[in-house]
């Protein structure tokens, strides 16, 4: 259950009581990040996302903010994704108006000092630093960038050494300017909270919001005609890779269908991909899933495997793309996927903070929200012919993508083995 409302000023607000827990989470959703950069001020979405917690005129320093949240034993974190940047506190009930008011806080009076963004600015490095070490994190991204070349899209969310290296206060204002408005703000409060004054109580603490109208989003380009191939070199002794196709943006039609599609392939211990190539001892982990931005979309396939094993373990799993397309899938093995994403959405679901984002950016995304009910209908209807079908439409020779992190120079062997 959930009330959608929207302030005066544009901000729109969900609200979602739930009387079985004892914690409620404040939520604002900003509908911008790294895809509305450009060239220049790459990573400025997550800087700035550092910066608000740095201080404000009420709390001046980073532990003025952390200790008045750490002193209830709130939890408190931000996230800088594609489309959007997200602020959150989750706290025992009785202190809603403190999360509140610091969220708010930061959002609407940090300082931006020039003294706070050369401190933060080292802290940025590092974090790109630990990013670019981590190939298990660093693939996805690659990915993207084989995906989206030469676009915003494709570009990594922390920006460059240089970018973040080079920005300044200037920037940062100019950039909170035009995105951090009320009409591209969506604030979700979750949880058990005062129904009858939270309203009047968002309103308080949001009310000094930018009422201009944000800058219109960057739009994605990007078309494939054959297959693409990205090898970062880096002597290693496993090679991470990414293997997959273009998919669906967040509101296609089937969008339903292509979800229950990953988890057959590789959702979860019991899929085939996890069988075929960790049970075989080719690698710890696989995994296979589904992205949907406002835009576009993608279903890929992760691991991480021995270098001598790396080509065995893409025929692997391109041979499960060209069985699911050849051959339908049975009633039980599908009726396993849809039961296996319906009961980690329910048990994702108990906690204020997933309920929150839940509801915040599918209102960000589509200006509309699905319930549970209407997200696990469109996965109860899924078919054995919708699978098929396609699987047959997305695992098409010319649009595979592969990104891969390795000792490997040549794109040669692997563009001989990418064939569906």
């Amino acid at each position: 259950m959930y009330k959608k409302t929207t302030l005066a000023n544009g901000t729109r607000i969900i609200l979602a009581p739930m009387k079985s827990t004892k914690t409620v989470t404040v939520l604002v959703i900003i509908g911008t990040g790294s895809k509305n950069e450009t060239a220049k001020n790459r990573g400025i979405s997550h800087f700035l996302e550092h910066m608000f917690f740095k201080g404000t005129q009420k709390r001046p320093t980073k532990l003025e903010i952390a200790k008045e949240l750490d002193s209830v034993g709130g939890s408190y974190n931000a996230f800088t994704g594609k489309e959007h940047t997200g602020f959150w506190a989750k706290v025992d009930s009785k202190h809603c108006d403190l999360a509140l008011d610091v969220i708010s806080d930061m959002l609407l009076d940090s300082k931006l000092t020039n003294e706070d963004i050369d401190s933060e600015r080292g802290t940025v490095i590092e974090e790109l630093n630990m990013f670019f070490d981590n190939p298990i994190m660093r693939i996805p991204f690659l990915f993207e960038e084989v995906l989206y070349p030469n676009n915003s899209m494709g570009w990594d969310i922390g920006g460059t050494k240089e970018t973040v290296g080079a920005m300044s206060r200037k920037d940062f204002v100019n950039y909170y300017k035009k995105y951090y408005t009320a009409d591209n703000c969506v604030i979700a409060v979750a949880g058990n909270f005062d129904e009858k004054n939270i309203k009047k109580k968002i309103k308080k603490y949001f009310d000094s919001i930018n009422e201009t109208k944000a800058k219109k989003q960057i739009k994605v380009s990007g078309k494939q005609n054959e297959v693409e191939i990205l090898i970062d070199y880096k002597k290693t002794d496993q090679s991470h890779l990414c293997l997959g196709v273009r998919g669906y943006k967040s509101d296609h039609k089937d969008k339903a269908v292509l979800s229950v599609l990953s988890v057959i392939l590789g959702g979860n211990m019991s899929s085939r991909l996890y069988m075929s190539v960790v049970e075989k001892g080719l690698a710890y982990y696989i995994q296979t899933s589904s992205d949907n931005y406002r835009e576009t979309g993608y279903l890929a396939t992760q691991t991480g495997v021995n270098n001598k094993k790396c080509f065995d373990a893409i025929k692997l799993v391109i041979e499960e793309y060209k069985k699911i397309k050849n051959e339908k899938v049975s009633i039980a093995e599908l009726q396993r996927a849809k039961d296996y994403i319906k009961g980690q959405t329910i048990i994702a679901l108990e906690s204020s903070n997933s309920v929150a984002n839940f509801l915040a950016i599918q209102e960000m995304d589509n200006n509309k929200i699905l319930t549970t009910e209407e997200k696990f209908a469109r996965i109860d209807a899924v078919t054995p012919e919708d699978v098929q079908r396609v699987a047959n439409k997305i695992f098409v020779e010319k649009g595979l993508n592969l990104a891969i992190i390795g000792p490997f120079k040549s794109k040669k062997s692997f563009e001989k083995i990418l064939k569906l």
